[in-house]
């Protein structure tokens, strides 16, 4: 595979693979620091605070995870940090996070020897958190490592072994499975049983492709197995509670994919030891965003089109001229600012930023069901 690597002061900053990733990343593009701090995952851009939340790496010795919030300041790229507050500390060993439908934040918990593992909700306004779900058929989940919310508010996470494996957790009642629950009717689901550490997810545009990362090949800290899975596969959605057809859509080299995102043009984002790798619907890769020690990321910004990229040491935040796919609800501030993203997004994402916002108040219940 030949490339086109541009460098800059602070190293190699993207490679082309393929030219349409110029189009990703646009003539524009720059990847500053955004801040030196402890960032590892759980990456959440909340549009109405412009903030942004992440969970820390855990502490040595006795486990420990804090929940952070950074505000943001300025409309225009690149944003400053503006002020770091810890949300939550201990946090039940908080990993991955998303916003359901009504902006509060969906936390995945690992858990300890002491407190079980579940997938709680915040409300950003009062900061009080409630339980969501905490077990399968009477049994305990193992270490819930990340979360999605789909359109109709249904819950899909998944719940790999890491913490029996890193210390922090017993032996374990249930597999290493993914999980689908619905809060409306409390029923709680497998839906992929055939990982070996199922890890990142995230929906196509449509939600009619659910892609799931499985990270078997980092069995723990510092080991690297490159007979088992480093790879993502991807499911088809049937009648949207159920997976089928699952293949291999991409093996990512080097290191293993942790996050995984998707934007408005279905190209599906993954980390890499070296970066945020960017492949077509088909599974093509066709560019890379450097980064090193990339643990994960989220799109973000007024615009959807910033990513923020967490190093574990530092978050940096990259400009592209793609925007990322607008899950959840994304409130206020983007809302109001609707009109202009139009106008800037290239004609497909026009096309589709529309199809979002009229969506994004119906349900087969009604206008604004409170469900969603």
């Amino acid at each position: 595979m030949t490339s086109s690597v541009r460098h800059d002061s602070d190293g190699a900053t993207f490679a082309v693979y393929r030219e349409d990733f110029r189009d990703v990343v646009g003539s524009d593009f720059r990847r500053p620091v955004l801040i030196e701090t402890n960032a590892h995952e759980g990456p959440v851009y909340v549009a109405a605070e412009h903030a942004l939340y992440f969970t820390t790496v855990p502490e040595p010795g006795p486990k420990n995870v804090a929940i952070m919030r950074l505000q943001l300041a300025g409309d225009d790229f690149p944003f400053t940090a503006q002020k770091l507050e810890n949300v939550r500390q201990p946090s039940n060993m908080a990993n991955g996070m998303t916003l359901d439908r009504e902006g509060r934040l969906v936390i995945c918990e690992q858990g300890t020897k002491e407190t079980p593992a579940r997938i709680s909700r915040m409300d950003l306004k009062t900061r009080v958190i409630e339980t969501v779900v905490d077990q399968w058929r009477g049994l305990h989940f193992n270490s819930p490592n990340d979360v999605v919310v789909k359109s109709d508010g249904t819950v899909w996470f998944t719940d790999p072994n890491y913490g029996e494996i890193q210390g922090f957790k017993g032996t374990p009642e249930v597999g290493t499975f993914v999980y689908r629950h619905d809060p409306s009717t409390g029923e709680t689901t497998v839906v992929a049983d055939s990982f070996n550490k199922p890890n990142g997810l995230a929906f196509s545009r449509d939600e009619s492709v659910l892609y799931i990362t499985d990270t078997g090949a980092n069995q723990a800290p510092g080991t690297y197995f490159v007979n088992l899975p480093h790879h993502v596969r991807a499911f088809d959605v049937h009648e949207g509670r159920h997976l089928r057809e699952d293949r291999l859509f991409a093996v990512v080299s080097p290191g293993v994919p942790d996050g995984i995102k998707v934007d408005v043009l279905d190209r599906v984002y993954t980390s890499s030891a070296t970066g945020v790798q960017v492949l077509t619907p088909d599974g093509d890769l066709i560019g890379e965003i450097m980064a090193p020690g990339v643990a994960n990321f989220t799109f973000g910004g007024p615009h959807n089109d910033v990513l923020f990229i967490l190093g574990d040491t530092r978050i940096w935040q990259a400009k592209l001229q793609a925007a990322g796919v607008i899950d959840g609800l994304r409130a206020s501030r983007q809302t109001a600012k609707s009109a202009a993203l139009l106008l800037r997004l290239p004609r497909p994402q026009r096309h589709y930023a529309r199809a979002v916002r009229a969506h994004r108040w119906r349900s087969p219940a009604g206008p604004r069901d409170a469900n969603r």
